[in-house]
């Protein structure tokens, strides 16, 4: 994402039109949108100051703005269930994702937590994404070189049941089917202490994958979801919306850690979850 004040060459902006309506586009000299309200050159857009009207030519508005990491991700292409940003807020922080991270997830899907984990680990960081499918992948590629940040991404195409080639990464984010037969194959791939995230649907996958951790020496368990509510804005109609973007997973977020053991060698119980 650009930091200037002015749109750039090269620049993913935002159209905001009439109710709101929006188009998410790469701007490219000499390039052109066209929809049903006109054509809008990207001439005219380049060099303008971000938050400017700008028109088509028909003379429709749009304002021209810098989109979110939000929007960006709602539009993604995709084959697959995207997480929400609701959840990917949550996860960054709670994971620790910092700029200069080392950071792995499986399966990579349409990309779209790919880019959130690129964006958090800045210029200096990497993140190794996992998928078994190609044209998951493939998707999930072009859809990180639209956002610039292919640098940053290091994809692998294998059955994660075989393993990771990564031993000491800060960050496992897993969100696969049957997520619980792959704890072993994570905690490999984890540095002592190293956070997990998993994304599930159900509670009976949230039954199997907190069994799993406890076997596999992971503790500082926690389980939750989020729930996001948005309100109308009318200063004399403020309600909440008709609508709700409730239970889209559970989150179960742990640490590796290792076996405590006593004077004699015998391992000791060492689970420790969060309520």
């Amino acid at each position: 994402m650009s930091y200037s004040s002015l749109a750039r060459d090269g620049d993913i902006a935002q159209l905001v039109g009439v109710n709101h309506k929006h188009i998410i586009l790469t701007l490219k000299a000499g390039g052109e949108h066209q929809s049903h309200r006109g054509v809008v050159k990207h001439d005219d857009v380049i060099g303008q100051p971000w938050g400017m009207q700008v028109f088509s030519h028909t003379g429709a508005p749009f304002f021209l703005l810098q989109p979110s990491l939000a929007d960006i991700l709602n539009e993604l292409p995709r084959t697959t269930q995207i997480l929400y940003p609701k959840d990917i807020g949550y996860i960054l922080i709670t994971m620790g994702i910092t700029s200069g991270g080392c950071v792995m997830e499986a399966g990579t899907g349409s990309g779209s937590m790919t880019i959130a984990l690129a964006t958090a680990v800045g210029e200096n960081g990497k993140v190794i994404s996992y998928e078994q499918k190609q044209d998951n992948q493939n998707l999930a590629r072009k859809n990180v070189e639209r956002i610039g940040l292919a640098a940053r991404v290091d994809f692998k195409l294998r059955d994660i049941r075989d393993g990771f080639d990564e031993t000491d990464a800060d960050a496992f984010f897993l969100d696969v089917q049957n997520a619980h037969e792959y704890i072993p194959q994570v905690r490999a791939a984890l540095k002592p202490g190293g956070f997990f995230c998993s994304i599930l649907p159900t509670i009976n996958q949230v039954e199997n994958i907190l069994r799993s951790l406890k076997r596999n020496h992971f503790s500082f368990v926690e389980v939750c979801e989020i729930l996001l509510r948005y309100y109308k804005t009318d200063p004399s109609h403020i309600r909440p919306v008709d609508r709700m973007v409730a239970h889209t997973g559970f989150l179960v977020f742990a640490r590796k850690i290792e076996p405590a053991t006593d004077p004699r060698g015998k391992e000791l119980a060492n689970e420790v979850s969060i309520a």
